[in-house]
C-alpha cells in the first residue's frame, strides 16, 4: 500500500527540480569500484530481508549490507536533498516510476545499463520500461505493481450478475443493476480526495477508453471531447453524479477506499485497483470482512479488455554511492528469481521480506502460481504480462506539477465548482505550458 498518499513525496520532488534548475543539480561522486570487504547503505521503505538472506549474500560477496527504513515521502525528500548538495545518502534506494523523467533529465541517478544488462532483464520484467527515460534504465523492478480491476463476486451474484463485465459499457450497466436492485446503494469506488490516487485511477480509466494520456513529447492527448482522456473523466464524474459512487469519495483517498470500502463490502468494484491487494489486504480476516469474495477481473475496455498500466518501484543507485559497483551485484542479488520467489512467500514464512509485493519478474510469479502460494496468480501474472508503461516515453520531468494539475481539477469537477470541460482545459494547458518551456 505503499504507492498511495504521496502528496507531499511529490512536492518535494517539485522543489528538488526547482533547486536543480537553479544550479544545484547533482554530480557523480566518484564512487569506488570496491566490492569485496565493501559497506553499502541501503535506503528502503520496509524491513528488509531475513537476516540469514543477507548474511548468505554477504558469504557469497564479500559486501555487507547496513539497512536503513525511511518512509516513502521522507524517502524522496532525502534523495532530492542528497542529489541537490552532492551529498552521499546511500548506495542503493528506492526508484518511483514517477519520478524517473527527473532522475534522468537532472543526473541523479547512474544509468543501470553501466552495470548490467538490461535488455537480459527486460526479458524477465515486463516493467522496464517504467524506468526508462529517453530509452536509459535508471532503475531495476523491484516489484510489479500495476492497476487493476477488481469485484465483489458475491455481491454481483447476489444482483443477478454471474458473467463478468469485458467492456466499459456493459462494467457501468452491472453497477447500474447492482443499484436497481437494492444489493448496494452505491457500488463503485472512485477515490476523488486530490491525491495521487485520482490521478493514477484517471489514467487507467483513460487507457480503458482506448488511449493515452501524453505522447511521446508530452503534449495532451486527452483535450478534445472525442479524446479517450476526456470520456474517461467524463465516465468518473458522471459515475458520482449518478449515484453510482458514495458522496463521501469526495474526500476519500486511494487507500482509504480500498480499505474502508472494498475491503468491508461497502463497495461492489473498484474499477483502479492495486495488483496483490486480494491476497494482502481482502483475503486477510483482520483487515476484511470479504475473504473469499473479491477476484481481479481483465480490465474492461471499450470493445473488449484493456490494457493495464505500471505503477512499480524501482531500486536503483544514486551518483553519490560510495561503492556503486558493490551496489550493482546487491541490486542483482535481491532481483533474481529465487529471491523474488522466497520473499513473497514461496519457500516458507522464514524466508519472507515483510511487506514484499509481487514480483517484478515473470518467472517468480509463475514459480509462486505454480507451488499454489500466490492469490490468482494466473490471473496476475497474465495482467502483469500484458501491462505497459504509463508514459511510454517515461514520465515527463515535471509530473509532479501534471499530477498535481490532474487530481486537483478532477476533484473540482467532482465537487462541482468546475465542469469536466473546464477541468480539462486546465490540465492541458499545464502539460502545454511545461512542453513549451522545456523546448
Amino acid at each position: 500500500m505503499r504507492k498511495v498518499a504521496k502528496g507531499s513525496a511529490l512536492l518535494a520532488g517539485a522543489l528538488g527540480l526547482t533547486m536543480a534548475a537553479s544550479g544545484c543539480s547533482g554530480t557523480a561522486g566518484g564512487g569506488s569500484d570496491q566490492i569485496d570487504g565493501a559497506t553499502i547503505t541501503v535506503a528502503w521503505m520496509t524491513d528488509p530481508p531475513p537476516q540469514a538472506a543477507l548474511d548468505a549474500f554477504t558469504e557469497s560477496t564479500g559486501i555487507t549490507v547496513k539497512w536503513t527504513v525511511v518512509d516513502w515521502d521522507s524517502l524522496q525528500t532525502k534523495i532530492a536533498a542528497a542529489a541537490t548538495s552532492n551529498t552521499y545518502f546511500a548506495d542503493v534506494t528506492d526508484v518511483d516510476w514517477s519520478r524517473v523523467g527527473q532522475l534522468g533529465t537532472l543526473g541523479w541517478f547512474y544509468p543501470m545499463s553501466d552495470y548490467l544488462d538490461i535488455d537480459e532483464l527486460e526479458q524477465d520484467m515486463p516493467q522496464m520500461s517504467s524506468f526508462k527515460s529517453d530509452g536509459e534504465a535508471y532503475g531495476i523492478p523491484f516489484d510489479s505493481s500495476y492497476m487493476v480491476t477488481t469485484v465483489n463476486t458475491a455481491i454481483f451474484e447476489e444482483a443477478g450478475i454471474t458473467e463478468m463485465p469485458t467492456t466499459m459499457e456493459q462494467y457501468t450497466k452491472d453497477l447500474q443493476q447492482i443499484k436497481d436492485k437494492g444489493v448496494l446503494e452505491t457500488p463503485l469506488s472512485i477515490p476523488f480526495a486530490a491525491a495521487e490516487g485520482l490521478s493514477t485511477y484517471w489514467y487507467q480509466t483513460t487507457a480503458a477508453f482506448g488511449g493515452t494520456v501524453l505522447d511521446d513529447d508530452g503534449n495532451p492527448e486527452f483535450a478534445s471531447e472525442d479524446s479517450a482522456g476526456y470520456k474517461a473523466a467524463e465516465w468518473m464524474v458522471q459515475a458520482l453524479e449518478d449515484g453510482l459512487v458514495p458522496e463521501g469519495n469526495i474526500n476519500v483517498t486511494d487507500s482509504q477506499g480500498m480499505q474502508k470500502l472494498m475491503a468491508k463490502g461497502s463497495v461492489a468494484s473498484t474499477f483502479s485497483d492495486y495488483s496483490g491487494n486480494v491476497g494482502s489486504l481482502y483475503d486477510v480476516p483482520a483487515s476484511s470482512t470479504v475473504v473469499g469474495d473479491v477476484r481481479y477481473i481483465p480490465t474492461p475496455g471499450v470493445t473488449g479488455t484493456a490494457t493495464n498500466f505500471g505503477n512499480p518501484d524501482g531500486i536503483g543507485i544514486p551518483k553519490q554511492a560510495k561503492y556503486p559497483e558493490a551496489a550493482a551485484k546487491f541490486i542483482e542479488w535481491i532481483t533474481n528469481t529465487e529471491n523474488q520467489v522466497d520473499f513473497a512467500g514461496g519457500s516458507g514464512a522464514d524466508k519472507v521480506m515483510p511487506n514484499y509485493p509481487t514480483p517484478s519478474r515473470l518467472s517468480a510469479m509463475q514459480a509462486l502460481t505454480e507451488s499454489g502460494e500466490l492469490t490468482q496468480g494466473e490471473v496476475l501474472t497474465e495482467l502483469l504480462e500484458g501491462s505497459e508503461a504509463t508514459f511510454p516515453a517515461g514520465a515527463p520531468s515535471w509530473y509532479p506539477d501534471f499530477s498535481r494539475a490532474v487530481n486537483t481539477n478532477l476533484h473540482a469537477a467532482a465537487v462541482g465548482s468546475k465542469s469536466v470541460s473546464e477541468a480539462i482545459e486546465d490540465i492541458a494547458k499545464t502539460a502545454t505550458s511545461h512542453v513549451k518551456e522545456n523546448s
